[in-house]
């Protein structure tokens, strides 16, 4: 029996790149698996098949994490059409990037409404259905501790909101026995930024093991932390960047 037999997951933009890596991991270790997307239905569809041939559950909604009654319909949903839900990933993101003169109050307020809101209403929803050995994990960024260059600042504003909201989260949900916790990847080898992309040599500059993450490595913790291994960790931000933040 594997170490999440019986549990089932919400997944956040779930459909491709880390959030697709967590969904594949987590039913691997025995969860049924609800997974959000934006506009991606082929891929989300794909994941459902891959689900499945886990011999799991799966279910994918579409869900704009901007939306607060989206997200609320698909923690909903999943409760109806899974039977329960144990763990809450908070995966699902967008990457401005910009200098600061140029970005526009319509991104700002995007960033901040799938960022920051988005995973406060999603976590909101989520623990209402939640027990004893549930667990809330975020997917946070590396820039949320360190930036080495321009550019970034709202995402890295809008990823360092996660490690207050974890550490309350903690707070809140501790005596009821559910755990919060961040993890920050680094540089990931994704559609979004690939290895042999334009910026890749740059970034592996700043990478003390000099190369890419694959979306795996960071699906690796999150599993952790949903198991068994993660019942004693929370409010922790956890990095797993290569040593980006070194």
């Amino acid at each position: 029996m594997t170490s999440l037999a019986g549990k089932v997951a919400l997944v956040t933009g779930g459909s491709r790149g880390i959030g697709a890596a967590v969904a594949t991991r987590l039913a691997q270790d025995g969860a049924d698996v609800a997974l959000t997307y934006l506009d991606a239905e082929d891929k989300a569809k794909a994941m459902v098949t891959r689900i499945e041939e886990t011999s799991r559950r799966g279910i994918a909604v579409q869900a704009d994490s901007a939306d607060n009654v989206a997200l609320v319909a698909a923690v909903e949903r999943t409760v109806a059409e899974l039977g329960r839900l144990d763990i809450l990933v908070n995966n699902a993101g967008v990457f401005p990037y910009a200098p600061i003169e140029e970005v526009t109050l319509e991104e700002i307020d995007r960033t901040l409404a799938v960022h920051v809101r988005g995973v406060y209403v999603a976590t909101q929803a989520a623990v209402r259905h939640m027990g004893t050995g549930g667990r809330v994990i975020s997917i946070g960024s590396c820039f949320a501790e360190r930036v080495p260059y321009a550019g970034v600042s709202l995402y890295a504003m809008s990823k360092s909101a996660l490690i207050g909201m974890t550490r309350g989260l903690a707070r809140d949900l501790g005596p009821r026995g559910i755990t919060a916790n961040v993890v920050h990847p680094g540089s990931t080898n994704t559609d979004m930024n690939p290895a042999t992309g334009e910026s890749a040599d740059h970034e592996r500059t700043f990478i003390a093991l000099g190369h890419y993450a694959e979306p795996a490595d960071i699906a690796a913790t999150v599993a952790h932390l949903a198991g068994e291994g993660g019942r004693y960790i929370t409010g922790a931000s956890i990095a797993v960047d290569g040593g980006f933040a070194a």
